[in-house]
């Protein structure tokens, strides 16, 4: 007889996947997210017609027979909120303070690219704004030819699927200024389904790369001059923490930017980047 099941997933095949997701993508799983990932799971046991949480577990812990169903529990394991315009404190900053230092010390979006990078990204709101909020800065400081890209990167790739087709409710935007949806945003004819897409500019701007954070060598060629990686580093333990920060910080400009989310700190992380503003860092100049 096995061990009976609390909230339909055992205690002993809980702490199995917990400790599996921990090595795997680095994410805390701690007792109390036993009945969330229950009801996860159990979307995925109707899809598939299976009957036991234990025969799930023991498929997915087996790398030799989990195969294509890896992404899909990967996917139901990761965390995907995120909204237009998140804690626009920092967009005030980048519109006031980053911007226009980068562009004045290093020519960023004038004399060479200015490059973003959202990660995580989730289904691509934050990298969206971000070219909004660019685009923005360009217009109302006169800024010909302004020429920004921007990266968006995550673990799920459900979620990156949504951000590249870059279709979202119509609900999602109430808070967007509507001049701000006219001027990027394509509205849909379907009055029961009421849509909006980012425009072809915004689109041309933003791409995707899937990243799992583990991942010893994040296979980006690129230096950026801001990096948003918000409300992530809650989920994982501060070793983890630090050792994904520094990985990041690889790949960001001395004297670029660094955002982390309102309820996170890097206060005593070894970590290359100092505090400017409250959850804003900057990389110091190369001496």
């Amino acid at each position: 007889m096995g061990v009976p099941r609390a909230n339909g997933l055992s205690k002993e095949d809980f702490r199995r996947l917990a400790s599996f997701i921990q090595e795997q993508v680095g994410i805390q799983m701690p007792d109390s997210k036993c009945s969330l990932l229950t009801a996860r799971l159990q979307k995925r046991l109707r899809i598939l017609k299976m009957s036991s949480f234990s025969d799930y577990v023991d498929w997915i812990l087996n790398p030799q027979h989990s195969g294509e169903e890896m992404i899909n529990f990967l996917d139901l394991v990761t965390t995907n909120k995120t909204d237009f315009f998140r804690e626009p404190a920092h967009f005030d900053f980048m519109t006031s303070t980053a911007l226009p230092t980068l562009m004045q010390k290093h020519g960023a979006g004038t004399r060479r690219l200015l490059q973003m990078w959202s990660a995580p990204c989730s289904s691509g709101e934050e990298p969206y704004t971000l070219a909004i909020v660019a685009m923005e800065f360009a217009k109302s400081n006169i800024i010909p030819n302004y020429q920004v890209k921007i990266l968006g990167s995550d673990l799920s790739t459900r979620a990156l699927k949504k951000g590249y087709e870059a279709i979202y409710e119509k609900s999602k935007l109430e808070g967007v200024p509507l001049n701000i949806k006219k001027e990027y945003m394509l509205k849909s004819k379907n009055r029961e389904k009421p849509t909006v897409r980012m425009g072809p500019k915004l689109r041309s701007m933003v791409t995707f790369q899937h990243l799992n954070f583990m991942d010893a060598d994040y296979n980006i060629p690129n230096a950026y001059d801001i990096i948003f990686c918000r409300n992530c580093l809650i989920y994982f333990d501060r070793p983890t923490s630090s050792n994904i920060v520094n990985k990041l910080c690889r790949n960001l400009q001395p004297g670029g930017y660094f955002f982390i989310g309102h309820a996170e700190t890097l206060n005593g992380l070894e970590v290359p980047v100092k505090q400017v503003a409250p959850t804003i860092y900057q990389k110091p100049y190369l001496e």
